[in-house]
C-alpha cells in the first residue's frame, strides 16, 4: 500500500446523548485507526483503486478517504467524491414508499393494479405492494429483460408475468419488483420518480450530493469505476434503473442517511416514521429477517453469519421464508444492512440502532459482499470489543 494515494478527512458532530459503545472512551485517533487496519488490507487483497468509508459511532462521525477516484489521472479520493451505490438505492426507494403511506397516499397492503390499471386482473396486479418491496413476489428474474425498453413495453412483461411460486413463500432477489414499486409510489404522489425522491427524501434529509442523475458541474467528483479488467466503467441506463440501483452518492451523505435510520438526525416525525417503516419485519429468511428492502440480524451476529446473508446464492437462487403476521415492529438490537453493485462499485450499509454505530464502505470496484461484510464487522468487532 506504500504506492496508494492515503487521504483523510475526521468530522465530528453531535447528535444525542452519548452511546451504549462508549464511543467518548474512544479517540479519533483510536476510531480512525481501526478503521484503516480493517480497510487497508482489503484494497490491497481486492485491488481497489479507491474508497471512501464513514462511521458513526455515538456522537462521533468520521470519514475516511483511501486511494484514487481516477487511476488514469491519479485523482484522490476526497470527501466530494461521488460513487455508485447500486441496490443500497433500494433504501431509498423503500423510504420514498413508506412516505407516501404515512401520507395517505398508498398503502403497502394495496395491490400493484389500483395504481397501474393496465394490469387489472394479472398476477403481478393482484401483488400486494409490500411483496415489491421484500423480494416475496413469487419469483422474477434478477434483471429487467434487455428488450424491455419503454414503459408499454414494460406493462406488457409484467401483465404477462406469472409466478413459479406462491406468494409470501420465497424470496426471489430482483429489480423489477422493487422498480415496479418506486415507480408506483411516484406515481401515486403524482409525480415522475427523479423529483419525488429529490424533493421527499433527498432534501429534506440534507443530502446536498446525492442524486439519480449526476449535474454537470458534478461530473469533475464522479468516480470512476473499474470492473475486473481495470477498464474504467460507469453504470449504464436501464428500465427502472433510478428506482432499482441508480442512485450516487458521497460518504458523508451516506452515514447521514444512516443517522437518519437511527433517530439521530433531528427530522419532521413523517419522515422520522417513513424511515421508521423501513425496517418493519416481515419474513424470516434462515437467520436473516426481511424488512422492506433492509435485512437484519438478532445480535450478537458473528461474521459466517452475515456473509452466508449476503452471499451470492441468496441473491441469486430462491430461498424459502416464513411470514411475520402482522409485520413486527422494528427491533432496536440487531445488524442491519444492505450491499450494493454496479459494474465498478461496490458498496455496503450496516448499523446497529442500539449502539448508535454505523458504517458505510464505497468503492469503486466490485469486490466480493464476504470481504465488505468482513471490513463492518472488524471495524465494529476492534471498536466495540464485541465478535
Amino acid at each position: 500500500m506504500k504506492n496508494r494515494l492515503f487521504t483523510v478527512l475526521l468530522t465530528a458532530a453531535v447528535f444525542g446523548l452519548g452511546s451504549a459503545v462508549n464511543a467518548a472512551e474512544i479517540s479519533s485517533a483510536e476510531a480512525m485507526k481501526a478503521i484503516s487496519a480493517a480497510v487497508l488490507p482489503a484494497m490491497e487483497k481486492n485491488q481497489i483503486p479507491g474508497m471512501a468509508v464513514a462511521l458513526v459511532l455515538g456522537d462521533k462521525t468520521y470519514v475516511l478517504n483511501y486511494g484514487v477516484s481516477d487511476v488514469e489521472k491519479q485523482t484522490p479520493v476526497t470527501d466530494e467524491t461521488i460513487f455508485e451505490i447500486g441496490s443500497i438505492s433500494k433504501t431509498f426507494t423503500a423510504t420514498l414508499a413508506t412516505h407516501a403511506e404515512a401520507t395517505g397516499k398508498l398503502k403497502l397492503t394495496d395491490t400493484a393494479a389500483k395504481y397501474l390499471p393496465e394490469l387489472s386482473g394479472t398476477d403481478f396486479g393482484n401483488l400486494q405492494l409490500f411483496h415489491l418491496g421484500t423480494h416475496t413476489v413469487g419469483g422474477i428474474p434478477l434483471q429487467v429483460p434487455d428488450e424491455v425498453q419503454t414503459r408499454e413495453q414494460l406493462l406488457e412483461y409484467l401483465r404477462t408475468w406469472k409466478p413459479a411460486y406462491k406468494t409470501g413463500t420465497m424470496r426471489t432477489y430482483a429489480n423489477p419488483s422493487i422498480g415496479a414499486l418506486g415507480w408506483i409510489t411516484a406515481k401515486s404522489l403524482g409525480q415522475d420518480f427523479s423529483t419525488a425522491m429529490t424533493q421527499t427524501i433527498f432534501q429534506p434529509l440534507g443530502l446536498t450530493s446525492t442524486y439519480l442523475s449526476i449535474p454537470a458541474q458534478k461530473m469533475s467528483s464522479y468516480a470512476w469505476g473499474y470492473n475486473n479488467d481495470k477498464k474504467p466503467v460507469r453504470v449504464n441506463p436501464g428500465m427502472l434503473d433510478s428506482e432499482a440501483y441508480g442512485i450516487k452518492t458521497t460518504a458523508t451523505d451516506l452515514i447521514t442517511f444512516v443517522k437518519a435510520n437511527m433517530g439521530m438526525l433531528p427530522l419532521d416525525s413523517m419522515l422520522q416514521s417513513a424511515l421508521n417503516n423501513t425496517r418493519k419485519s416481515y419474513f424470516s429468511v434462515g437467520q436473516m429477517t426481511q424488512d422492506l428492502i433492509w435485512e437484519e440480524y438478532a445480535m450478537p451476529v458473528d461474521l459466517p453469519m452475515l456473509q452466508e446473508g449476503n452471499a451470492p446464492k441468496l441473491i441469486l437462487n430462491p430461498t424459502p421464508v416464513s411470514a411475520k403476521v402482522p409485520a413486527a415492529t422494528p427491533n432496536s438490537n440487531v445488524w442491519v444492512n444492505k450491499t450494493g453493485a454496479t459494474n465498478g462499485f461496490g458498496a455496503y450499509v450496516a448499523f446497529v440502532p442500539e449502539k448508535r454505530f454505523g458504517v458505510v464502505l464505497l468503492a469503486n470496484k466490485n469486490y466480493p459482499n464476504a470481504e465488505r461484510v468482513e471490513i463492518a464487522h472488524k471495524i465494529y468487532s476492534n471498536l466495540t470489543g464485541k465478535q
